[in-house]
C-alpha cells in the first residue's frame, strides 16, 4: 500500500522580506495530508500570515525575500511556481472579504474565475448555482455584494473559491469582523466543505475558541517564526502553551481550571458540550452558589454624559433609530450589543454628530450639540470607527498619533510624553518610526485607539476594537482603556459583538434592535434573557452552556468566574 503523501509539505523552510534584517519564518517543517482540516494559531506577529503567503504562492512572487528550504504544494516546489499555477491548487479567503470582490451581483462575483475560463454560459450559470446552494447564498445572486453582512460576505468569497475546485481552501483570519453567530455559521461551514466535498482546510487564525466550533484534525502553534507544537485540540488545551503564547482558552476551560486542571487523558476537552464532566459537577455547583462581590456604586453622584429625549432618525424617510428617553453618566463603561445593521454604529455617528437628529435632542455635559460643530463635539466625545483606513491620514505612526494633540496646540513635550505612553501601551512604540502602510490590521486598529487615547475625552466609543487582535493585545489594550477611564472619569461606549469582552470590561449592555434600544441591564442579566438572546441573534458564551449541562444559572456561574 502506497503511503499518503502530505499536499502541502514545508521542508527547512526559512524565510526573509526583502526589507527587514532578521528572518520572518525559521526552519519550519510542516506536513498537511489530503482532506485534513488544520487550524494555524500564534499570537500578532507570529509568522502566521506569512506561512500562508508561502502557500499561496504570494510568496516569492509578489512579497519579495530570500528563502532556504522548500514548502511543496499538491506536488509543486516554490520555485518553481507562480501565483496562477498555486491558485489551481490553493483558493485564499482573506481576512478583508471587500477587497476580493470584482462583481456587481453575488452571482458575477461567484462566477469571475468561471468566467476568466470562457466557460460556456450554461455550465457557468449550473456551476454557480452550485457553489451558492453549498454556501447557503442561493437566494442573493442579484444582491450587490457590498450591501451584504460580513458573514454573507466571506460566504461569497468561499463561494468563488468553491469555482476554482481547487483540492485546498486557506482561509488567513476569516473571524475577525464577524459576529459570534457568523463566526459559528462560517466554521460549520468549513466543515461541511472539509467532510463532503473533502477539500483540505487550513484556517489561520488566533481566536482559538471561535475555530473549536468545530473539530480540528491538528493545530499547529507558531510563535516568533517558528513552529512551537504540532499537536490535537485536547492535548493543546491540557497543556500550558496557551498561556505562556498569550492565547486565550476557552472560557469553560477557566472556569474548570478554578476546580482541577485537566489531565493529558481528558477527552473533548475542546467541546463544552461533549466533555466528561463528572469530576467537575460538585465544584461548579459550588462556585456558582458564591456570592459574587458587587461594588456599591451610587449613580446619583455621577453627572450626565448624555441625554436623549425623543431621538428619531430616518434614511430616505424610512424610519430607523427611535429612543424616548436615555442617560448615560460620566465613567460609566457601557457594551452596545445587537445584529448587524440593528441601528448601533448609526445610534454612535448621532452621539459624535456625524449624523443630525431629525427629531429630537441629544444633551452632552448639558449642552444640546444641535448648533456643535463636529470638531467641538470630538474635544469630548472620541470616536474610533471598525475600519482604521478610513481614521488614518498621517505617513508615519508617530505622526500620526501626535496629530490631534498637534492641531490643539499641546507643548512638544507633553505631545512626546503622551504619544510615548500610547503607543507602549498598545504595543507600536517599536513601530514608532514606521510608515503605516507597512502595518498590518490590527495594528492599524490599535494605532487609531492610540491616536484617540491621547486626547483624554470624556467619552470614547469603540467600534469593535477588539478585531484582528490577539488576545494578549486585547487584554493589553482594554485594560489600559479601563485605567485610564478610572483615572480620567471618563465613559466609554464598547460597539461589539464578543459578549466576553462585555463581561470582562463593561456593566451596563444596551441591546439595540430595529434602531431602537430594547434591553439596558448589566452584561451578565442579559445573556441570562433566553428570549433576547432568540430575538437579537446574540450568542451566550460557553460559561452558559456549561452551567445548562451542570443545572446551575448562567449569570451565577459567568458572575464567579469573572472574579
Amino acid at each position: 500500500m502506497t503511503a499518503l503523501q502530505p499536499i502541502i509539505s514545508f521542508k527547512d523552510f526559512t524565510f526573509r522580506y526583502k526589507s527587514q534584517e532578521e528572518p520572518t519564518l525559521k526552519n519550519i517543517n510542516l506536513d498537511i495530508y489530503p482532506g485534513e482540516k488544520v487550524l494555524i494559531l500564534g499570537p500578532s506577529g507570529s509568522g502566521k500570515s506569512t506561512l500562508a503567503k508561502t502557500i499561496n504562492g504570494l510568496i516569492p512572487n509578489q512579497d519579495k525575500g530570500e528563502f532556504t528550504g522548500d514548502v511543496i504544494v499538491n506536488g509543486e516546489s516554490l520555485a518553481q511556481s507562480t501565483v496562477f499555477s498555486r491558485s489551481e491548487s490553493v483558493g485564499t479567503v482573506l481576512q478583508d472579504s471587500n477587497s476580493q470582490f470584482v462583481g456587481l451581483s453575488v452571482g458575477e462575483d461567484i462566477a469571475f474565475y468561471l468566467e476568466n475560463l470562457n466557460t460556456p454560459l450554461p455550465q457557468m450559470k449550473r456551476r454557480v448555482a452550485e457553489s451558492a446552494d453549498i454556501i447557503g447564498m442561493k437566494n442573493f445572486l442579484n444582491r450587490l455584494p457590498f450591501s451584504l453582512s460580513g458573514g454573507q460576505k466571506q460566504r461569497v468569497t468561499v463561494g468563488g473559491v468553491l469555482n476554482g475546485d481547487a483540492p485546498i481552501i486557506l482561509l488567513d483570519e476569516p473571524l475577525a469582523a464577524l459576529n459570534p453567530k457568523m463566526s459559528n455559521e462560517m466554521i460549520e461551514l468549513l466543515d461541511r466543505l472539509n467532510k463532503q466535498n473533502n477539500k483540505t482546510i487550513v484556517i489561520i487564525e488566533h481566536r482559538l475558541k471561535e475555530v473549536l466550533h468545530r473539530h480540528v484534525d491538528k493545530v499547529v502553534l507558531v510563535a516568533n517564526g517558528e513552529i512551537v507544537t504540532v499537536t490535537t485540540p485536547d492535548k493543546l488545551l491540557c497543556s500550558d502553551l496557551l498561556e505562556k503564547y498569550g492565547i486565550r482558552q476557552p472560557l469553560y476551560l477557566e472556569c474548570l481550571d478554578k476546580i482541577a486542571k485537566p489531565d493529558a487523558n481528558q477527552k473533548n476537552l475542546w467541546d463544552v458540550d461533549q466533555i466528561d464532566l463528572t469530576k467537575y459537577q460538585s465544584g461548579v455547583k459550588e462556585l456558582a452558589t458564591r456570592p459574587a462581590s458587587v461594588a456599591e456604586v451610587d449613580e446619583s453622584e455621577k453627572a450626565d454624559l448624555l441625554t436623549i429625549n425623543n431621538l428619531r432618525f430616518s434614511y430616505d424617510n424610512q424610519p430607523f433609530v427611535h429612543i424616548d428617553d436615555l442617560t448615560i453618566k460620566r465613567g460609566e463603561r457601557i457594551s452596545l450589543v445587537g445584529k448587524n445593521g440593528a441601528g448601533k454604529s448609526t445610534f454612535a455617528q448621532l452621539i459624535c454628530g456625524v449624523l443630525r437628529p431629525q427629531i429630537g435632542s441629544i444633551t452632552e455635559l448639558g449642552e444640546d450639540i444641535k448648533s456643535k460643530s463636529i470638531q467641538e463635539i470630538g474635544k469630548q466625545i472620541g470616536y474610533i470607527i471598525q475600519d482604521p483606513d478610513k481614521m488614518i491620514v498621517e505617513d508615519t505612526v508617530s505622526d500620526e498619533v501626535a496629530l490631534a494633540l498637534t492641531l490643539r496646540g499641546f507643548v512638544e513635550a507633553e505631545i512626546k510624553s503622551r504619544v510615548e505612553q500610547a503607543l507602549k501601551v498598545t504595543d507600536l512604540y517599536s513601530m514608532r518610526n514606521w510608515p503605516v502602510d507597512a502595518l498590518s490590521f490590527g495594528q492599524k486598529k490599535r494605532l487609531t485607539i492610540a491616536s484617540m487615547l491621547v486626547l483624554k475625552p470624556a467619552a470614547l466609543i469603540l467600534d469593535e476594537p477588539t478585531a484582528g487582535q490577539d488576545y494578549r493585545h486585547y487584554k493589553q489594550m482594554m485594560d489600559f482603556i479601563n485605567q485610564l477611564a478610572v483615572q480620567n472619569n471618563m465613559t466609554v461606549i464598547v460597539i461589539t459583538h464578543d459578549m466576553q469582552l462585555a463581561l470582562d470590561y463593561t456593566d451596563r449592555t444596551l441591546v439595540v434592535d430595529d434602531g431602537g434600544i430594547i434591553s439596558d441591564k448589566d452584561p451578565f442579566a442579559t445573556l441570562a434573557d433566553q428570549q433576547l438572546i432568540d430575538r437579537t441573534g446574540l450568542l451566550q458564551t460557553s460559561i452558559y452552556k456549561l452551567a445548562a449541562r451542570v443545572g446551575v444559572a448562567g449569570d451565577k456561574l459567568a458572575r464567579a468566574v469573572s472574579i
